[in-house]
């Protein structure tokens, strides 16, 4: 182990074992405790505390802040986003092109695979600007080379057996001559361009001349030079660059990475920067209630829209508006499958063409039964929303539905299905696709009508009294306590039911409860991993100018933006999050992010911690950076555990004939952020 690396371990291993026992055993203190009015915070404990629950984190200087304009204000205005200047965030945003783009021009922009495959099956044709003709070459040898050799392998594999030397080593010579043609090729490209001589030389270019050089190289050479640009050589090279440049070099290497990460960028500058801290909370919130799945294969260009256009415009409205624009994305559509699903007895199943004879064949398929399998992907009648929709999104696993209902809402929502991606990818209602009939969801009759069956049903289910229930319980559990009282569950349910669902209004009667304000539950949560990273960069003042280093980061401590395959989401409570292994992973990323050892992120301590000069001496130091990170809310057990650790030169950085060396602020705020108390909210 390197000597470093072995100090730090050492280093380490006390804290976690402290900070484990002492995280677990506050957890279990919490749990039965009772939330009463008769013991609530004083004026700052609720600064900290607003800021804890309603936003990413306190960065410096917000609590005094607060406590200024006063927190039922500050709560007011935060209620009202629209209100609210978030200019500056959008300047760091700019560059992200894709996050302003309509999904057609998502697609036309970054094509996906599917849009390629398309154009070499002579379906689309290539665009006639340069610059995206070029994106698609590129793309398009890349889906050539890679139908090639599936087709060579699979050749390899349906070879009969030799059956004399001759043809075996006839059979061998092909495959080595095709191998070695496949392998020049490839060789030739790295000889041009790994040497990095055709980089440096472009270098000095204007970046205007600089990408018309790129544009005018063969498509085999476009496509090595993009895949030789990574990392630091990458951050060079573009330095200069403007944002649709940097992005169009970027796409001849892997356009659908483009959008992932510009995604994935803004919602951690949004997490991070927004003003509006409580919408983009809620935004979360709800993505998490209605997840769908980045790495589903179209989802890649959907899910942009679904999160700017539905989930974050609805976090704060009526909860059937917000049902409703979910059960239209396109995104949920195809993340759980409903665009496929076909009624059993409608026109499809039945093989009616738009100018069929509808009649004739519907008495056809009385008489001979329903056909179940339409033509292509679109194979019958499909569960996975109507079931998702019930059991997640509405009334809940316990609110009293049966599989019959699950069946019936899937007949329902037959037809609500996605146009092409070349005209929008965007929702819409095939009747030829819907079931016909009668239909009934959870005893209420629903008559023939279409679209509007689904209309109907998402109103039942909006306003049905399990629903209220279940989705309070869930903000309770993620503003208030893993496990929020019955008595604050029942009020704010009330609200909602007698609000129409008014999702604000649920969250005002949250907020002026006494249960919020109870002193049992100030710093009671322990923080999401993605709760935790931004926490830790607005408390240090961090300067982002590359996520994805975060993104990373979050992808190591087990919650990947976007990532969650199953439609449950992430878990909001302790349990899920807290273990020895994942404490140390956060402690890991607290040292680094605080030694500035993260790529894109800046921590400057004397900005952050409101002080032109630290201490010298390491007691003070630790006392500046508890009140600064903490707010002082530093138990006697993890102040005396870290102090004990600044005798060591890895922390201090003092000789022993060296005691005024100024010691290592970055690593003791590392530990501090580290530390228990800075794992709860």
């Amino acid at each position: 182990m390197h000597p470093k690396r072995r100090q730090l371990a050492v280093l380490l291993i006390p804290l976690l074992l402290g900070f484990t026992v002492f995280v677990q055993l506050a957890l279990g203190n919490k749990k039965d405790k009772q939330y009463s009015s008769a013991s609530q915070m004083d004026a700052q404990k609720r600064a900290v505390h607003a800021l804890n629950r309603l936003t990413f984190g306190p960065r410096p200087g917000d609590v005094e802040r607060v406590m200024t304009m006063g927190v039922d204000k500050w709560i007011d205005e935060q209620l009202r986003p629209e209100k609210i200047d978030d200019s500056a965030l959008d300047a760091r945003l700019s560059p992200f092109r894709s996050l302003r783009m309509h999904t057609d021009e998502i697609v036309e922009n970054f094509p996906p695979r599917q849009l390629i495959k398309a154009i070499e099956d002579g379906k689309q044709s290539m665009p006639s600007d340069p610059v995206k003709r070029a994106v698609y070459e590129a793309q398009l040898l890349r889906y050539q080379e890679k139908q090639e050799k599936k087709a060579t392998k699979q050749l390899a594999a349906n070879a009969p057996p030799a059956n004399n030397p001759g043809e075996q080593n006839s059979d061998a010579g092909t495959k080595t001559t095709m191998t070695t043609a496949d392998d020049e090729q490839a060789r030739m490209r790295e000889d041009r361009f790994n040497n990095n001589a055709l980089i440096d030389e472009l270098m000095h270019l204007p970046p205007d001349q600089r990408m018309k050089e790129i544009i005018q190289m063969s498509a085999a050479n476009r496509l090595a030079f993009s895949s030789s640009l990574k990392g630091d050589k990458r951050d060079k090279f573009t330095e200069e660059m403007s944002p649709e440049q940097r992005e169009t070099l970027m796409a001849l290497n892997n356009p659908e990475q483009v959008v992932d990460e510009e995604l994935v960028q803004g919602k951690l500058l949004r997490a991070t920067y927004s003003a509006r801290q409580l919408q983009d909370v809620m935004t979360d919130f709800w993505f998490n209630h209605f997840n769908v799945f980045l790495g589903k294969d179209a989802d890649r260009f959907l899910v942009t829209s679904y999160e700017r256009d539905v989930i974050r415009p609805h976090a704060m409205g009526k909860f059937e508006d917000l049902l409703v624009a979910t059960a239209e994305s396109p995104a949920m559509l195809y993340y759980l499958d409903n665009w496929l699903s076909v009624g059993p007895n409608s026109d499809v199943a039945n093989g009616i063409g738009k100018r069929g004879n509808k009649g004739a064949a519907r008495k056809r398929a009385r008489q001979n039964g329903p056909v179940r399998q339409a033509k292509g992907k679109r194979n019958g009648l499909n569960e996975n929303y109507g079931r998702e929709l019930m059991e997640l999104h509405t009334v809940g696993v316990n609110g009293g539905y049966t599989q019959n209902d699950v069946t019936e809402v899937a007949r329902v929502l037959t037809g609500w299905t996605i146009k092409q991606p070349k005209d929008g990818a965007a929702f819409k209602f095939d009747e030829r696709m819907h079931e016909p009939g009668e239909k009934t969801v959870l005893g209420h009759h629903i008559k023939a009508n279409g679209q509007k069956e689904g209309f109907e049903v998402l109103h039942i289910l909006a306003h049905h009294p399990a629903t209220a229930k279940f989705v309070c319980t869930k903000l309770a559990m993620r503003f208030v306590s893993d496990n929020p009282p019955p008595q604050l569950v029942d009020r704010m349910t009330q609200t909602f039911l007698k609000k129409d669902g008014d999702i604000r209004e649920v969250l005002r009667t949250m907020l002026r409860s006494p249960e919020f304000w109870s002193q049992d539950s100030y710093r009671a949560k322990v923080k999401t991993p993605l709760e935790f990273v931004v926490s830790a960069l607005r408390a240090s003042g961090a300067e982002v100018t590359d996520a994805m280093t975060l993104a990373r980061q979050l992808q190591n401590l087990g919650m990947p933006l976007y990532g969650m395959q199953p439609p449950t989401g992430y878990s909001m409570k302790a349990d899920t999050w807290v273990n020895s292994s994942a404490l140390l992973g956060r402690m890991n990323f607290a040292l680094a992010l605080t030694a500035g050892k993260l790529k894109g992120v800046q921590v400057s301590p004397e900005h952050a911690f409101g002080t032109a000069a630290m201490p010298v001496d390491p007691m003070q130091t630790l006392a500046l950076l508890e009140t600064s990170l903490l707010d002082g809310d530093v138990s006697k057990q993890t102040h005396d555990t870290i102090a004990a650790r600044l005798e060591d030169p890895t922390i201090a950085q003092r000789k022993l004939d060296d005691p005024v060396h100024p010691p290592n602020v970055g690593a003791i705020a590392g530990l501090i952020l580290g530390s228990p108390e800075f794992q709860k909210r």
